[in-house]
């Protein structure tokens, strides 16, 4: 055993509809999961005592103690397997954090493929994903990648084919945003409607199974956004300079603040990224395309 490196990448939500808060307190999701090569590597390696380090732009924010998603799933992996001693664990990240991309989730769930492969644990897929809806709602499908519409918190997911890939552009800030306060946000500016059963459109699954970039523009959609905008104001500017500098479509990712940009093709992407770099919206402008796989072992030695 000496260390196994897993890359695992950031997600995008397509549709996300969000239902009234639950009893659980969490809220009933339908969402299109979509994986881009926005990627982090986490590393373990056994070790004499349970450590963290953290490698890249946003090290900092990073916390290494117990809070951290990455340390959780493997002590929660060490609870249920004796063999499992103290490990080092290193993430070098390439994902936003607090972006709304599932960065923390995209570590945890890299890092229970990591220790099932140090240790050659075997777990099985079904048991793997079940310790990954425990840790988080986003975990599961960083398990996953590709696209694919997860219900319930997010957690429960089944496969979304379709024949296309997509260029993106994130334009990407460094102050995060609470998750939990835009949800709580969501519920305030819907306070006085009925909030209809989440579900995600004919349409965007129509566009999808066709890989018609389009058709997919059309039916992006964020219940969040709105919340979003109304903590983080300077959004709503970043969403129109992309889409007047000729992006097909623009959204919030997830809970924010990334704002996502659909192009029609690469060389598309590239001109948007010129134009935002030069409008001054974002703290950081990356281009990524999906789907992409799902956390995959890339060094065992």
């Amino acid at each position: 055993m000496q260390a196994v490196t897993v890359r695992v990448p950031a997600k995008v939500n397509l549709a996300l509809t969000v239902g009234p808060p639950r009893e659980d307190g969490f809220h009933g999701l339908a969402t299109i999961f979509h994986a881009v090569n926005l990627t982090d590597d986490v590393t373990v390696e056994p070790a004499s005592s349970w450590s963290c380090t953290v490698t890249g732009p946003d090290a900092a924010r990073v916390p290494t103690d117990d809070s951290n998603l990455a340390v959780k799933a493997a002590k929660r992996l060490a609870r249920s397997f004796p063999e499992i001693g103290p490990m080092r664990i290193t993430i070098d990240k390439s994902i936003p954090v607090a972006g709304g991309m599932a960065g923390g989730s995209a570590d945890a769930a890299a890092t229970l493929v990591a220790v099932d492969a140090l240790f050659d644990l075997g777990i099985s897929r079904k048991r793997l994903l079940g310790y990954a809806a425990r840790l988080g709602s986003d975990v599961p499908f960083a398990l996953v990648g590709g696209t694919a519409l997860g219900s319930g918190r997010g957690e429960e997911l089944a496969p979304v084919l379709g024949g296309g890939s997509y260029e993106w552009v994130f334009a990407l800030q460094r102050e995060g945003l609470s998750t939990p306060q835009v949800y709580a946000e969501c519920d305030r500016l819907r306070a006085d409607r009925a909030v209809p059963v989440p579900m995600v459109s004919e349409e965007m699954m129509t566009a999808l199974r066709g890989g018609d970039v389009h058709a997919l523009a059309e039916h992006l959609h964020n219940d969040l956004q709105d919340a979003a905008i109304a903590l983080r104001p300077t959004l709503r500017d970043t969403l129109e300079t992309g889409l007047e500098e000729g992006a097909l479509a623009a959204v919030v990712s997830g809970s924010g603040p990334t704002c996502a940009f659909l192009c029609e093709n690469r060389s598309g992407a590239l001109d948007l990224m010129v134009a935002l770099n030069a409008a001054k919206v974002a703290d950081d402008i990356v281009r990524a395309s999906g789907p992409h796989p799902g956390a995959k072992v890339t060094s065992h030695g």
